[in-house]
């Protein structure tokens, strides 16, 4: 236990050396980054598979469409949220890989629990887990990234490191697709030492496992980077970070963080309403199996959303190289306006090509966000709070985009519309409400991040 809780922050304060950074070769930091990224694959297998069972879940726990959305948004995004200061805090002061990997062992373990469920109240447990557990990911991740790579790589460090979500929603539609379709004869399956299980909870076990071996790599082979452009105190020692020091430093910039925040939240909002309503909407309007819905999916999210987040990483670093402080901000603006007339479309066609041809632009554009967003809380937050800001931002974000969007469409299609045919509807009329905030307040974001960079780093103006 000492191993995990020592101690990180270093006392000699490294600083950025052009000339170095000209020379290095990365090959490490990018082993690294590699490594986080298929972590992120996993978890995001292990979220995202939930949304392709949703029909034989819903038969087999007797659920409605409102406490399956509680199931996939609310009970994971609740603690996962709410967990990430916490152990964000933990990352700014101790082994940022010793926590990633702990984190690693228990999502998987939690995701393979889902597959134990009896009822509402089981499932809603196991996902409460796998939320505690991805919670140790990003926060930690994105805080070794910006001390691994210099600000001018650090949009496709983290883009490629996001590459992992839309690789991992990929692969869980399109191995949930292939575990239901090897199995679509069989009504249980018998496991040793667990009795009868549906295929839908064996599913739950092959997803979530493998994680464990992930987690141990991590543990093994990564070492903590040194922390670079740390505050001090009046000796010259590295001040270690306080609970409250990113909600301080949040309190000084609170305009810009609260457009931040706030926009890239309901920017996430939509990606997440195609990604949890979509295989419901191609199963129930036009007809597809889960096999179909899954590998037609996977594929879609493999292709349009990885190339997606690739394009949005180096879209913000070409930004930033025009001189453009507010890069990040601006990658928001410019990918939420391509997202939102295909993203509100794709559901209110007839013809199922038309759709798919409408869905793939949308997932490319809705994919901005992941680099930018991150990257534009790691140039302007310090060292030591940069894992407390990204929780705070994970939080809001999780709680508004994954836990009230996906929410909010079942309600709609529960109350308002009172079909489950109507899904399509309420996803426009979500996405629609979202888009136009996002583009609203990024906007208004980009002028505020430039007074609030000004203010916190005079001397690079």
């Amino acid at each position: 236990m000492s191993g995990f809780l020592e101690e990180q922050i270093p006392v000699n304060i490294q600083v950025d050396n052009p000339v170095l950074h000209k020379k290095k070769t990365y090959v490490y930091e990018w082993y690294v980054v590699a490594l986080c990224m298929v972590a992120y694959i996993f978890s995001f297998v292990d979220r995202q598979i939930l949304a392709l069972m949703i029909e034989p879940i819903k038969a087999d726990l007797q659920i409605s469409d409102t406490q399956f959305s509680l199931l996939h948004g609310l009970a994971f995004s609740l603690f996962y949220a709410f967990m990430g200061m916490p152990i964000a805090y933990l990352a700014d002061r101790f082994s940022r890989p010793k926590i990633i990997a702990v984190g690693v062992v228990v999502w998987s373990l939690m995701t393979a629990a889902c597959g134990l469920s009896k009822n509402f109240l089981h499932m809603f447990l196991a996902r409460i887990g796998v939320g505690v557990g991805e919670a140790a990911l990003s926060p930690s991740a994105y805080s070794m990234f910006s001390d691994m790579f210099p600000k001018e790589k650090l949009g496709r460090a983290v883009g490629i490191y996001s590459i992992g979500s839309f690789v991992g929603g990929g692969l869980a539609f399109l191995v949930g697709g292939y575990v239901i379709a090897m199995l679509k004869d069989m009504n249980t399956i018998e496991v040793a030492f667990l009795g009868a299980m549906k295929a839908w909870q064996l599913a739950f076990f092959i997803v979530g496992l493998p994680g464990i071996v992930v987690g141990l790599l991590i543990w093994l082979t990564v070492r903590d980077p040194a922390r670079k452009g740390l505050q001090v105190d009046a000796q010259g020692r590295a001040r270690k970070v306080a609970l409250g020091d990113g909600l301080r430093f949040l309190g000084r910039h609170r305009a810009t963080f609260t457009c931040h925040y706030l926009g890239f939240s309901f920017y996430a909002m939509a990606l997440f309403c195609l990604m949890s309503w979509s295989p419901a909407l191609y199963i129930r309007k036009f007809g597809l199996t889960p096999v179909e819905a899954g590998y037609m999916l996977g594929t879609v999210l493999l292709v349009a959303n990885t190339a997606g987040v690739l394009f949005g990483g180096w879209l913000t670093d070409y930004l930033a190289k025009q001189g453009h402080q507010d890069a990040a901000m601006r990658t928001g603006v410019i990918g939420a306006l391509g997202m939102a007339v295909p993203a509100v479309l794709f559901s209110q066609v007839d013809q199922l090509w038309l759709s798919v041809s409408l869905l793939v632009p949308a997932m490319f554009f809705a994919s901005f966000p992941m680099p930018a967003s991150t990257a534009a809380m790691q140039i302007l937050a310090p060292n030591q709070v940069r894992a407390q800001v990204s929780a705070v931002f994970l939080l809001i974000s999780n709680l508004l985009g994954l836990g009230l969007g996906t929410t909010l469409v079942a309600l709609l299609t529960d109350r308002y519309f009172g079909s489950p045919a109507a899904v399509g509807s309420s996803m426009s009329l979500v996405i629609a409400g979202a888009s136009v905030l996002t583009v609203l307040l990024l906007w208004r974001g980009c002028g505020r991040f430039r007074e609030s960079y000004a203010r916190e780093y005079p001397n690079r103006v």
